[in-house]
């Protein structure tokens, strides 16, 4: 057995300690079983810690598989949502797909928090950051990363002519353990007033923080929180999810040619579903499967939408519909 194991681990510590009492209680009822007197007594005593012995295992294991499943599929992300080709409209789409988002997190029971916006001259997202805390979170949403693509008539085109915009999702897990190291030296961090509503002090203290990491160039800001260091703190985890999620993306375009086995390599510059509104119906490109009702979608309604994309993600065909390839 594994004992330092158990008591590395602040969850079962307690447990692995518990054990370790039982273990020295045995050595004595071992040397109590020597006497003929005492030997059956002593018997009955080492099968009653031994039953105590397996019951503190099983629940040691229990917690350590369950602190497995969690960094492997943390039930805390980052949705990052950003306008891309098409400029107002494609910015009106970015906050319709954060919105859908947010429908569907409350559906599901998690929580949903602004951490940071910019908005357009339309009030569309030029680009924004939630939170998402609730169980299977990222387990459910990891295969939404990538480039979506609307196709409509925006509401100020007075030709009718139909328009493809587009805007970028990326969801990046929240882990409790980093494999990324960031050298101070490597950050830019710049404070400033928030803005928006948030109490009397809200644009008279910088509390806004925005990290520049200089290598990557990756840039992170944070205003939701109403402390600077708290934003800082903040900020500074998302940059962290950020650089895993590009080593990620590097590491799974050297080691993989295969396009099927991609689908959860967080690719945020592949184009993975089309909106088209004029057809009523959403066509994801990696499952080759196609829905209707996008009104409903929109509400939120995309239990069906993730569950093929697990499906593929995990080996499985799922549709073979020949407008995927739009």
């Amino acid at each position: 057995m594994d004992l330092p194991k158990y008591k590395d681990n602040i969850k079962t510590s307690y447990l692995a300690d518990h054990y370790q009492n039982l273990l020295k209680e045995e050595e004595g009822v071992l040397i109590m079983s020597k006497d003929p007197a005492m030997g059956e007594l002593a018997l009955e005593e080492l099968a009653h810690i031994q039953v105590q012995k397996e019951t503190l295992i099983k629940q040691m294991d229990e917690i350590i598989a369950v602190d497995q499943k969690e960094i492997e599929f943390p039930n805390e992300i980052v949705l990052e949502v950003r306008a891309g080709a098409g400029g107002d409209e494609a910015s009106l789409f970015a906050e319709e797909l954060a919105e859908m988002y947010e429908k569907y997190a409350v559906k599901c029971g998690w929580s949903f928090r602004k951490i940071d916006e910019s908005k357009s001259t339309l009030g569309g997202y030029k680009e924004a950051s939630f939170e998402l805390r609730g169980r299977d979170v990222y387990k459910d949403l990891r295969f939404e990363t990538g480039v979506h693509r609307i196709q409509r008539v925006p509401a100020t085109e007075k030709m009718g002519r139909v328009h493809t915009s587009t805007a970028s999702i990326a969801i990046m897990p929240m882990r409790k353990e980093v494999h990324v190291e960031i050298n101070p030296v490597d950050l830019e961090i710049e404070f400033s007033r928030s803005g928006g509503a948030g109490g009397q002090n809200v644009n008279k203290v910088e509390t806004a923080v925005r990290i520049i990491h200089k290598p990557s160039g990756i840039d992170v800001r944070s205003t939701a929180e109403r402390s600077q260091l708290k934003n800082r703190e903040k900020a500074m985890s998302i940059l962290a999810a950020k650089l895993e999620m590009l080593a990620q993306e590097e590491a799974a375009k050297k080691l993989s040619s295969d396009r099927k086995g991609q689908i959860g390599t967080a690719d945020r510059s592949e184009k993975i579903r089309t909106y088209n509104i004029l057809q009523d119906r959403i066509t994801d490109h990696r499952v080759k499967k196609t829905w209707h009702n996008i009104d409903q979608i929109f509400l939120g309604n995309l239990d069906s939408i993730i569950e093929a994309c697990h499906q593929y993600g995990e080996g499985g065909v799922v549709g073979t519909d020949e407008e995927a390839t739009d």
